[in-house]
């Protein structure tokens, strides 16, 4: 068909939308119906002109004076859609970021309790799918989702979180972050595929009110929420809360150095994801924790980590699943060192434990790990550990993985 008369009809059918009704605001939806409407009559304008370009293609003639009014028409329908939220600028206020985790292991577990028969297994999974939308509501206000879904622990989906952040932008370097999160307890940085001792213990999911102070160089927040587990006799209120504070320092205050640290205070450790379950029932009395962490860098290729989370007071004989009738102060660390040989290659070795933590966790483990970047945002790692429990136990698990960030 000739060009002319393609654009003919995609503009008459665009100069009904942009006609009377551009001179009143028009909701999303309606703009939306709006246009599937034109759709249709689009397709019935180019039928009517193919039919009339067979029978007579010399009686179609160019006019410049409607090309001129039909192209301020397109002008006025691209403004309109460029100001309604839903259509125009859409793709500047919305981020989409995921990972995906495929996995392949073995475990191998010797018990020391001879009337136990010793067990192994292996296992294929796609281990992690995560969706993360983050939305720019305003310059002050922004949204944020993340949707998690674990074989065999959270299918279908799990809203791993879901909050909404006020932040002071270049007025205030302050922020407040309400909905469900993960309450700044903790820092677990790890160069492994599993997650170190100090995450399993420590790590705290919960619907809180987050507020912080900070910039590239240091972040001081608390937040506040009601904790799943309570204190025997007492009401169901907010009151659990964390503190937290971390330093990074400048770049090249130690020349290809970067240096951070910190350390979090949580009120009840039993709030945590790891410990929750393993509470029997209500509490005697909250039993605080306390975490503490360094990390550093070299030229971006020697990486240290090391970390503690733990218990500042014991819990009482049967308040966890895993005492054995006596009280226990679950405690953990972990300690990491990562070498990059080459650009895509990175090292790893890790040595970890903790003490009170029964057959709940190890009470050393240690390992190394090795990854290859294939491709950007691509890897592929494997990873052994060796575990062993205070009542003698021991593991061995062997973990590849290919992941994908995106």
């Amino acid at each position: 068909m000739n060009k002319i008369f393609h654009t003919l009809i995609w503009t008459a059918a665009l100069g009904m939308v942009a006609g009377p009704t551009m001179a009143q605001d028009m909701s999303n939806n309606e703009l939306m119906q709006e246009l599937k409407k034109t759709q249709n009559r689009l397709q019935k304008l180019e039928q009517e002109l193919r039919d009339r370009q067979d029978s007579s293609p010399s009686q179609v003639e160019e006019s410049p004076r409607d090309l001129q009014g039909i192209s301020e028409r397109i002008r006025k329908v691209e403004d309109k859609l460029q100001d309604t939220p839903l259509l125009g600028g859409l793709s500047d206020r919305l981020s989409i970021s995921g990972v995906i985790e495929a996995e392949a292991g073995y475990e191998d577990t010797d018990y020391d309790d001879p009337s136990k028969e010793d067990e192994d297994s292996s296992d294929i999974t796609l281990a992690t799918v995560e969706l993360g939308i983050d939305a720019d509501i305003s310059k002050y206000v922004s949204g944020h989702v993340l949707l998690l879904w674990e074989e065999d622990d959270t299918e279908p989906v799990d809203l791993d979180e879901g909050y909404i952040t006020l932040d002071g932008a270049d007025k205030l370097p302050m922020y407040a972050n309400i909905g469900k999160l993960y309450v700044p307890f903790g820092n677990f940085g790890t160069h492994f595929i599993s997650d170190p001792l100090t995450l399993e213990l420590g790590e705290t999911r919960e619907s809180a009110v987050q507020a912080g102070w900070g910039n590239d160089y240091f972040d001081i927040s608390a937040a506040v929420f009601n904790g799943d587990v309570d204190e025997s006799g007492e009401d169901n209120h907010v009151e659990s809360y964390v503190a937290n504070a971390a330093v990074s320092l400048p770049e090249n205050t130690l020349p290809g150095l970067n240096i951070s640290f910190g350390g979090s205070y949580i009120s009840n450790i039993a709030d945590s994801d790891g410990l929750e379950g393993e509470v029997s029932g209500d509490l005697a009395d909250y039993v605080p924790g306390l975490g503490a962490f360094l990390s550093l860098s070299y030229e971006e290729r020697i990486f240290l980590e090391a970390e503690y989370v733990g218990a500042l007071d014991n819990f009482e004989a049967g308040e966890l699943g895993f005492d054995a009738g006596q009280h226990m102060e679950p405690q953990t660390w972990n300690f990491e060192l990562a070498f990059a040989p080459a650009e895509r290659w990175t090292l790893a070795a890790r040595y970890e434990g903790g003490d009170d933590l029964g057959d709940f966790l190890p009470e050393t483990q240690y390992g190394a790990a090795v990854s290859y970047s294939l491709f950007e945002n691509t890897a592929l790692a494997v990873e052994y550990l060796h575990g062993e429990f205070e009542n003698d136990d021991e593991q061995d698990r062997i973990t590849t993985q290919l992941a994908v960030e995106f």
